[in-house]
């Protein structure tokens, strides 16, 4: 069974820090986009971070630039993301995301989240 599992979330004070984890089972996605969406109470689900299958390509929303880092461990399957100088507004379910497809960042394997909450 392929799946995605986050790990890493919880509560932190405004301007702490996190690492987020997905281990990914099940298959390789070594080669295969990967990336980071969150998901805050009452809003839409929206990209934070991706990377392509090498690493050599990353992108991140606006908001998070700066503070968030994106990156792949391709050898333990594994996505991670740093979360530094969080804020209140960081405050939002994460999850993982993967494209079973080469060369393409469309996103259809997803994990089943974990909560960051940012306290001021």
């Amino acid at each position: 069974q392929v799946q995605l599992v986050e790990s890493g979330g919880g509560l932190v004070q405004a301007g702490g820090s996190l690492r987020l984890s997905c281990a990914a089972s099940g298959r390789t996605f070594s080669g295969y986009a990967m990336a980071w969406f969150r998901q805050a109470p009452g809003k839409e689900r929206v990209l934070v971070a991706d990377i392509s299958g090498s690493g050599s390509s990353i992108s991140y929303a606006d908001s998070v630039k700066g503070r968030f880092t994106i990156s792949r461990d391709n050898a333990k399957n594994t996505l991670y993301l740093q979360v530094n100088s969080l804020k209140p507004e960081d405050t939002a379910v994460y999850y993982c995301a993967a494209s079973r497809r080469l060369g393409t960042r469309y996103y259809d394997l997803w994990g089943q989240g974990t909560q960051v909450t940012v306290s001021s």
